[in-house]
C-alpha cells in the first residue's frame, strides 16, 4: 500500500491524473480519480453530460454508448434497449461545479448494493483548465463480498470512463 501511495504522489506532482480505490472495508468502498482536463469547467460539465460521447460501449447493456443518456429534467442516466430501457442512476444534484449521481452501475444492480456518484469540477490554475474529481461511493450487500469482489474492478471501469471523457474532451476522440 506505501508503494501505491507513494507512485500516486509523484504522479500528483507531475500533474498525472490520481486514481485509487481510495477506501475499502466490508461495507463498501470508494473509487476516486482526479484529472486536469485542458477546457474550462462549463466545457467539462457539458461535455460530463453527453455521456454516450464518452462512456465505452463495452460497459452498456445494449453494446452502443450511443443509447446513453443523461436527461437533467427527469433526473435520468438511462439506456434505451430494443425492448425497454435502465435506469443506471438518478440525477440527485446538477449544479455549475458537480453533479451528483445515486444508484449501482452495471452488474452492482444485482446485488444489494447501491452508491454516489460524482463529479466534481474545480477551475484550474488557468481558466482554461479543469481540475475534476470523480468519486463513486459504493455500500451495500454483494455475495461473497461487496468490497472484495468488486473494488478493483468497479474502480477500473470507473478509471476507463474517466480517461474516455477527458480524451474526448481535449482531442474530440474518446481514449
Amino acid at each position: 500500500m506505501k508503494t501505491v501511495l507513494a507512485a500516486l504522489a509523484v504522479l500528483s506532482l507531475a500533474g498525472a491524473a490520481r486514481a485509487a480505490v481510495a477506501d475499502q472495508s466490508p461495507q463498501g468502498f470508494e473509487s476516486l480519480h482526479t484529472v486536469t482536463i485542458a477546457a474550462p469547467p462549463a466545457k467539462v460539465r457539458a461535455a460530463i453530460l453527453e455521456v454516450g460521447r464518452w462512456w465505452n460501449p463495452a460497459h452498456s447493456w445494449s453494446g452502443d454508448a450511443r443509447n446513453l443518456s443523461i436527461d437533467l429534467a427527469t433526473g435520468c442516466f438511462c439506456e434505451t434497449l430494443k425492448a425497454g430501457f435502465v435506469r443506471h442512476m438518478t440525477v440527485v444534484y446538477a449544479g455549475d461545479t458537480a453533479l451528483r449521481l445515486s444508484g449501482a452501475l452495471g452488474p452492482l444492480q444485482f446485488t444489494g448494493a447501491s452508491g454516489h456518484l460524482a463529479f466534481n469540477l474545480k477551475a484550474g490554475a488557468d481558466a482554461a483548465t479543469t481540475v475534476l474529481t470523480v468519486t463513486y461511493d459504493v455500500g451495500g450487500y454483494a455475495k461473497g463480498g461487496l468490497a472484495e469482489q468488486w473494488a478493483k474492478p468497479v474502480d477500473g471501469v470507473i478509471g476507463e470512463q474517466v480517461g474516455r471523457l477527458k480524451a474526448l474532451i481535449e482531442t474530440g476522440k474518446p481514449g
